[in-house]
């Protein structure tokens, strides 16, 4: 059975939080991520549920069974947000401006469960997200020692504007961005 995309916004995704945690908290359940406190269920609820308040906030959940098998989330980039402002000149100047103008889409994550990995549906719930949004850009973070999403992110199209960290605590990520098409 083929799964089944649904978009929510954020009262949507208030209501599902804690299967998207459940989510969460098991795709990240292997090493080098279990027992690392950034990666907690707990931490992870805590920046979902801020990112709630996040201007243009959207999760596309993929269901099969009764149950969430993957999703994403994101809103539209805060042009004053620090990792984004942390990139300086790396950006190229029309992101600078476009993100000025709310013009940018950022990926905050993008998880499927390990039974239904490596199938194509991490593409599918990315290129459902990035179809329905009004930005013309996609930017996200990708730990730079996770190289199956990684490969994935270059493979799709993401250009590399540099390293950042989210926090002291987080490991290394490469700031990307897909073009518009």
């Amino acid at each position: 059975m083929a799964p089944q995309f649904q978009r929510h916004d954020a009262k949507s995704a208030k209501g599902i939080t804690s299967e998207l945690v459940d989510v969460y908290a098991h795709v990240y359940d292997v090493p080098p991520y279990k027992g690392d406190p950034f990666f907690s269920a707990d931490s992870f609820r805590e920046r979902l549920e801020a990112a709630f308040d996040t201007a243009g906030f959207e999760t596309v959940t993929a269901w099969q069974d009764g149950r969430i098998i993957g999703y994403v989330h994101g809103a539209t980039l805060p042009a004053d947000k620090p990792w984004w402002t942390s990139l300086g000149n790396r950006r190229p100047n029309d992101l600078v401006i476009l993100a000025d103008a709310g013009g940018i889409f950022w990926l905050r994550e993008l998880m499927v469960l390990p039974e239904f990995q490596n199938n194509g549906l991490g593409r599918q719930i990315h290129d459902t997200v990035i179809a329905g949004r009004a930005e013309t850009v996609t930017a996200l973070t990708c730990i730079v020692d996770n190289q199956p999403a990684h490969d994935a992110y270059l493979r799709w199209g993401y250009t590399i504007m540099g390293q950042i960290k989210h926090a002291p605590e987080s490991p290394v990520y490469d700031a990307m961005y897909l073009p518009s098409p």
